[in-house]
């Protein structure tokens, strides 16, 4: 059994991070900015206060935890790269840090001839400034030391609530595609491919995508 605290529980993804972790027996923690607005959680889960992007908020639950996993969302580019930097320099010291598992974005992936999603000149604009701000944490993450951390990439487009199969396959920094060129993944899935890599690690210090 694992020790998992999720930044950002109250939201669509983190919310199943912590429905799928305590199914398997793991001890969770739902760090929310409101805890008195988070209801709807396993009742296995305390919830308590939390902000990943407080030096203070993570220290405070890093030395409760194996894995810290970022679930966390909001308007802007800024917030997610500053997850990471406070995440990062928090933990860089502190002796055993757990590991973060960062839920980030399907934009970061690469097209077929090596550019990011998200600069495809037919990007969707509304979606521009968040996927922007999930590379900048990616970027972060990736020229980082001294911590242990994985980003995780749910499909680029095709990405929504659905069944719970236990099945995906992965990849690193290319979508997953079927036969028919299309990625896909329920949010019940994705959050099946957090704990299974937070149970056994295969993709330590690095990223990658995950779809049927």
């Amino acid at each position: 059994m694992s020790n998992i605290v999720v930044f950002g529980a109250g939201g669509t993804l983190g919310s199943r991070v912590c429905a799928e972790a305590v199914r398997r027996g793991h001890q969770v923690t739902a760090a929310v900015r409101r805890p008195e607005a988070v209801t709807y959680l396993p009742p296995e889960v305390s919830v308590v206060p939390g902000d990943a992007t407080s030096a203070r908020s993570v220290a405070e639950l890093a030395p409760l935890a194996d894995a810290l996993v970022v679930a966390i969302g909001g308007p802007g580019r800024t917030l997610w790269r500053e997850a990471a930097e406070t995440l990062v320099t928090t933990l860089r010291d502190m002796p055993a840090a757990p590991r973060i598992i960062h839920l980030g974005g399907g934009a970061t992936l690469l097209a077929p001839d090596g550019s990011r999603l998200l600069d495809d000149p037919e990007f969707p604009d509304r979606y521009r400034e968040s996927a922007a701000g999930q590379a900048d944490a990616l970027d972060y993450y990736r020229s980082s030391n001294g911590v242990t951390w994985t980003y995780v990439s749910p499909p680029p487009l095709e990405f929504h609530p659905g069944e719970r199969t236990g099945h995906y396959r992965t990849d690193g920094d290319r979508p997953v595609t079927d036969e028919h060129g299309r990625s896909v993944l329920s949010y019940e899935d994705f959050a099946v491919a957090v704990v299974d890599e937070i149970e056994q690690p295969r993709f330590t210090d690095a990223r990658f995508t995950a779809a049927y």
